[in-house]
């Protein structure tokens, strides 16, 4: 029997190391593209496309709202507290939090700030607090809604451990995804109104983005672009590494020597680059990234693990998925496509993301494209960045802070960041090169093509994504789209 038990015990320990050894796998550090990059590393970029490229983008006849709303009294009393319980990421749950101003608004609710669920992948504890500042955060809506830090003593009973452990009629666990304001008004109200509290979880993407009154759209306008600010010393952090992002001085403490520098197309400035490339992302793809037969079982036993195979994407071929333009770009295809559009090695370029799946052996092509690339470590001391050391949450807020700074901003692909950057970008009118991944799938596949070839294919199919003003349609996110609902048409 004892041989038995340690039989097991090694095999669970096998199934599970996936999740905390991942630095371990194998992981191929060769080229996946070596024609490319080849033309890519002799790259030139004249003058004129370097300031072409770098020049901030036109006025477009867009302007944010500045008054959001008629400034009204707020109702002598509310009807109750609401609560809301936030899972996902940093900018899921920003997302999370506007919605939950904006049902507390419907409701005539106070809300309580926020609870922000520990992040499932990355095991992140960071609370509302500990990434925004919530003096700011009450100051601001105090004309909008009643918000506290904390229930009162009457319903301190009201925790998420009292919600995990039996059903409770003061939780709110049927609101559909997209729910309208009406829903809201019928199914929680009555709560509120009978026991004065209503916490409602799960909470992401439950509000509908069409339907609903100007009133409310331009409030979680508000909380997005003007409320939600983050803690001070996030903020010092993402200035100092700015202020040595654009730094003139050459062979300085916190950068490589900036060869050419004087009177070239993008001194002092830079462009921040949005690499979703941690295991999470690259298990759920489905896709296959050139590490062979030891990575693939890796990443099937992770998803798995995760998602007990619930992964759609896995019944397609890696070709298949590629040529629908579903697969994240690796480190090595971003920056192909980076030069491509005429970033030279002389660019400063700020790499934003928590972990890379295969760790420096699979950055190494990016890097030889982009030798002043830096990133957190290398711009800030360990005793500047012990406040965020470990935690997702605040490492990726100091990232959305120095990407906000950015002359340009690029996302490798499409995700929640993607989308929250995107959106503010947009707002601020800040150019933002969305990449094409129906265009570069196929094109990477594409084995006979010349580096001429793929950089004329890469700069037309880029030619209006550059942060060009896109009207939210239908159902899309107005994070995303914040035209028409959050800005205006100059006269």
């Amino acid at each position: 029997m004892a041989g038995l038990f340690v039989l097991l015990l090694l095999f669970h320990c096998s199934l599970f190391a996936p999740l905390s050894l991942a630095s371990t796998e194998l992981i191929a550090s060769k080229p996946r593209h070596s024609r490319l990059l080849k033309g890519a590393l002799q790259r030139q970029t004249t003058l004129e496309e370097g300031y072409e490229l770098w020049k901030p983008l036109p006025d477009q006849g867009w302007k944010p709202y500045r008054e959001f709303g008629i400034k009204s009294r707020l109702p002598e009393t509310s009807e109750g507290y609401i609560q809301v319980f936030l899972d996902g990421g940093l900018n899921q749950q920003r997302m999370g939090i506007c919605d939950a101003v904006a049902v507390a608004k419907i409701l005539n609710a106070t809300l309580v700030v926020p609870y922000l669920e520990v992040n499932p992948v990355w095991q992140d504890s960071s609370s509302f607090t500990d990434i925004f500042d919530v003096d700011h955060f009450i100051s601001v809506l105090k004309d909008d809604i009643r918000i506290v830090k904390e229930l009162p003593d009457e319903y301190s009973w009201s925790t998420r451990e009292y919600y995990s452990i039996a059903i409770r009629a003061t939780r709110i666990k049927t609101a559909p995804v997209h729910s309208s304001a009406h829903w809201y008004l019928d199914n929680v109200l009555p709560v509120l109104q009978s026991y004065g509290i209503a916490a409602i979880s799960p909470f992401s993407h439950r509000l509908a983005f069409d339907n609903m009154p100007m009133e409310i759209q331009r409030l979680r306008c508000k909380v997005n672009f003007q409320a939600l600010v983050f803690v001070p010393h996030i903020r010092a952090l993402g200035d100092a590494i700015v202020s040595r992002l654009t730094s003139e001085t050459e062979g300085g403490n916190y950068l490589r020597e900036v060869t050419e520098s004087g009177g070239k197309p993008g001194s002092g400035k830079y462009v921040v680059v949005h690499l979703r490339f941690d295991k999470d992302m690259a298990a759920h793809s489905a896709c296959d990234f050139g590490g062979g037969k030891a990575e693939k079982l890796a990443l099937a036993k992770y998803r798995q693990i995760i998602w007990q195979g619930r992964v759609l994407n896995s019944q397609f071929t890696d070709e298949e998925l590629r040529s629908q333009g579903r697969c994240p770009l690796t480190p090595e295809e971003i920056g192909l496509v980076l030069a491509a559009l005429g970033f030279d090695n002389s660019t400063r370029l700020y790499l934003a993301s928590h972990k890379v799946y295969g760790g420096e052996a699979r950055i190494l092509t990016l890097r030889d494209l982009f030798p002043l690339m830096q990133d957190k470590k290398s711009l800030a001391s360990s005793e500047e960045r012990a406040n965020i050391k470990g935690k997702a949450s605040l490492l990726a807020a100091v990232d959305y802070y120095v990407g906000m700074q950015a002359d340009i901003f690029v996302s490798a692909s499409p995700g929640n960041m993607h989308n929250a950057m995107v959106g503010h970008r947009t707002y601020m009118n800040m150019k933002t090169i969305r990449p094409n991944m129906q265009l570069l799938g196929p094109l990477f596949l594409n084995k006979s093509l010349s580096w001429p070839e793929f950089q004329a294919a890469v700069v037309e199919g880029h030619r209006n994504r550059h942060g060009n003003i896109k009207l939210r349609k239908g159902e899309q996110s107005i994070y995303t789209y914040p035209a028409p609902d959050c800005m205006c048409q100059e006269a």
